[in-house]
């Protein structure tokens, strides 16, 4: 079991993670107002101080083929009551060299399994990043280089995201972006680095034989939009955006 306790107010109410399998059974904490010394750490009592970091890791962060685009797995802390997760954290992504300024939220739900949204991108100069989420059920989610000149250009990768996994998927600017629902009722939550543009917006087709992308299907056919239905192929696609360099 996780227990968080308090720090005091003069340290900006800052968290402090203990993890209970660690401690004996015999061993009971005070409230959140427990006494504190001079190291500002909580105490059993005042003969046994626990020593506790007052900084976890909150995140872990997983490199994949496709550079720039990540996988990330925020920290999640429970007890008997569920967990508690920061799905989001400024500053702890830029500890790993992520900076986008995320701008607008979006959330949709599938109601069946084996639902095809994408491949979708938004052009510049409103091109976004997205971080890509799952609120419930699952999916597998989808990125595709489509910059000109990149040594993985019509290269896809993909990754499973759930509401038991948490996994989060980083899809930069210049990666067309898309998904499939594995279980029904499947809801997606991302957030976008810019806002949505009708006029930028362009798509792939999901089935192009020259990305081949595994939607892992079977037998099941998809459902799609009209819009999605119909987009086009990444051979004809007149890409806007040109690979800069690593």
């Amino acid at each position: 079991m996780i227990t968080v306790l308090r720090s005091r107010p003069d340290e900006n109410q800052r968290l402090i993670i203990a993890d209970m399998t660690k401690f004996p059974p015999s061993a009971k904490f005070l409230s959140v107002n427990s006494v504190y010394k001079s190291t500002g750490q909580p105490y059993l009592d005042s003969e046994h101080p626990i020593n506790v970091p007052t900084k976890v890791n909150s995140m872990q962060i997983e490199q994949t083929p496709l550079p720039g685009v990540v996988v990330i797995i925020p920290a999640r802390f429970g007890d008997h009551r569920g967990f508690f997760s920061e799905s989001y954290n400024a500053r702890a992504m830029a500890e790993h060299g992520i900076t986008s300024a995320f701008l607008q939220d979006n959330h949709s739900l599938s109601m069946t399994q084996g639902t095809i949204r994408g491949l979708h991108f938004q052009a510049p100069p409103h091109a976004q990043d997205k971080l890509v989420r799952c609120g419930r059920g699952a999916l597998f989610d989808v990125s595709v280089d489509i910059r000109n000149g990149s040594p993985t250009y019509g290269q896809w990768f993909g990754v499973e995201l759930s509401f038991e996994n948490g996994k989060q998927l980083l899809v930069p600017a210049g990666f067309a972006h898309g998904f499939v629902t594995r279980s029904p009722e499947t809801e997606i939550i991302y957030k976008c680095s810019d806002y949505y543009v009708q006029a930028s917006e362009g798509a792939i087709a999901w089935d192009d034989s020259d990305i081949g992308i595994d939607w892992g299907l079977g037998d099941t056919t998809p459902v799609l939009s009209d819009k999605d239905a119909q987009a086009g192929s990444l051979a004809d696609l007149n890409s806007p955006f040109t690979f800069e360099g690593a």
